[in-house]
């Protein structure tokens, strides 16, 4: 059974549960694919990244041990998983001892992967690693968020996307913090910075603004959010290239960061922490 209303979100729970790969909660990527239309190959590769910042385990003595764990699940697995259950099934992880780091890596890697029905790959960074202190300041990038528009809506419309007529092809790197989106079970709002690589016809930026403010009633998951922004500007927009990666905020010390892409990009997001992670 994978639709969310019978995952344990929304519902009182208690977190200090005992561990069991049990916990971990599939849900079906091709339910949204299908109102996409996406059937067949897919239009895209790339990743989920899910980052825990709140990782403890005990070490063979009992000692307490904390960590910032890393996961990397690929856009094309069978299953996501439902984030509480993740949140619950990682706390589970907080009364048991392990002989060492990796092989906490093991127990997360199999488990994980199985709900996933594929590969998911872990790694986990002491706090004060350099991983867990990068950021995006080096970012050729360019922010829309200064740009003075109206006629707003709040529901996502793909005909708010629009080119720039009889403009050159281009190649540039937008983002908006601006995005957006409502966990569709709980209702609570899920933040998020959009960055969007593409080249081609050149996007008119305000038109873009205008979509991505669009989901901010918008009541989805964020992998679902991200595929429908990725569809969305290659068909109204018809980029030759394209990706698209959100960077969202935290809830219950973890994040989830979709990134799809055409072919020709790569498969794998650069990992980059905004000022709100």
């Amino acid at each position: 059974m994978t639709d969310a209303q019978h995952s344990l979100l929304g519902k009182e729970t208690r977190y200090d549960q005992s561990y069991s790969s049990e916990i971990l909660f599939p849900l079906s990527r091709s339910d949204n694919r299908d109102l996409l239309n996406l059937k067949g190959a897919l239009p895209f590769h790339g990743e989920d990244l899910w980052t825990c910042y709140e990782l403890s385990w005990l070490d063979s003595k009992g000692k307490p041990n904390v960590g910032i764990a890393y996961f990397a699940f690929p856009a094309n697995s069978p299953f996501m998983i439902e984030s509480k259950s993740f949140k619950l099934y990682l706390n589970a992880i907080n009364h048991l001892s392990f002989e060492s780091v990796e092989s906490v890596e093991k127990l997360l890697r199999r488990d994980i992967s199985e709900a996933a029905g594929m590969s998911v790959s872990v790694d986990i960074q002491t706090v004060d690693s350099d991983k867990s202190a990068i950021s995006n300041d080096d970012l050729p990038v360019v922010c829309i968020d200064h740009l003075d528009i109206g006629q707003l809506e709040y529901q996502p419309n793909s005909a708010l996307l629009s080119v720039e007529p009889g403009s050159c092809e281009l190649n540039e790197y937008l983002c908006s913090h601006l995005l957006r989106s409502n966990c569709p079970v709980t209702g609570q709002p899920d933040w998020a910075s959009v960055y969007i690589h593409y080249s081609g016809q050149r996007i008119n930026r305000e038109s873009l603004l205008r979509y991505i403010i669009s989901f901010r009633q918008c009541q989805d998951f964020h992998e679902n959010c991200v595929e429908r922004i990725f569809t969305d500007l290659i068909e109204m927009c018809r980029c030759d290239s394209l990706s698209v990666y959100a960077r969202y905020t935290r809830r219950g010390g973890l994040d989830i960061n979709p990134y799809r892409a055409t072919h020709d990009l790569a498969a794998t997001a650069g990992l980059f922490r905004t000022a709100r992670q």
